[in-house]
């Protein structure tokens, strides 16, 4: 779906939801309904293919529309079209959570669930195999230095590039790269049974 996010927004950018627009600014609570109906499943499963969970994804689909909703009168259709602009507001809001604390935990508290609780979890061949590799994958993260995880952790959970961690933590570009490289090299070497 993020790959797609380029081509949906070039399609919608043809959309004539110029009498929508004039109703949102001028507060039409009606309006707000139809932009919903127009945009909400679209919105929705952008944002559920960011977080995948379908909890978090509605209630970050609400907020995305009341941001909408609360910005409208600062909405140029001259600048662009309002499908895109809505896709914007919600992945950035979808990405924001990812980053957030909250995100954070949640993700964490999935893959803790995989992991300590498999019977809830194992009801299949698969679904073992799928525990199995998510306890190898939480042991050989703990064998990592405390800087290979947390470049790591700043790769999948924030998306920083090599060049962002190094800014963040205050250190040299190559002792990054390097952190990244042998933590990569040390989970490939510890997850070489494994097979995808």
């Amino acid at each position: 779906m993020l790959f797609l996010f380029p081509l949906l927004t070039a399609v919608l950018q043809f959309r004539d939801d110029g009498d929508l627009i004039r109703r949102l600014k001028a507060r039409d609570a009606n309006a707000m309904a139809d932009l919903y109906d127009r945009y909400g499943k679209l919105t929705y499963s952008l944002i559920y293919r960011i977080v995948r969970n379908e909890g978090i994804a509605e209630d970050l689909v609400q907020e995305a529309f009341l941001r909408v909703w609360n910005r409208m009168a600062a909405f140029d259709a001259q600048k662009g079209a309002l499908g895109p602009w809505i896709l914007t507001v919600a992945r950035n809001r979808a990405i924001d959570y990812l980053r957030s604390l909250d995100g954070k935990l949640s993700a964490g508290l999935v893959e803790l669930d995989k992991v300590e609780q498999p019977s809830t979890f194992a009801g299949a061949g698969d679904r073992a195999l799928e525990i199995d590799r998510a306890r190898a994958l939480a042991g050989a993260f703990k064998k990592l230095t405390e800087n290979q995880r947390q470049v790591i952790e700043m790769a999948y959970y924030e998306g920083l590039s090599q060049s962002e961690m190094a800014e963040r933590m205050k250190q040299p570009l190559g002792t990054v790269k390097t952190w990244v490289r042998s933590a990569l090299q040390a989970l490939r070497e510890e997850l070489g049974g494994l097979t995808a």
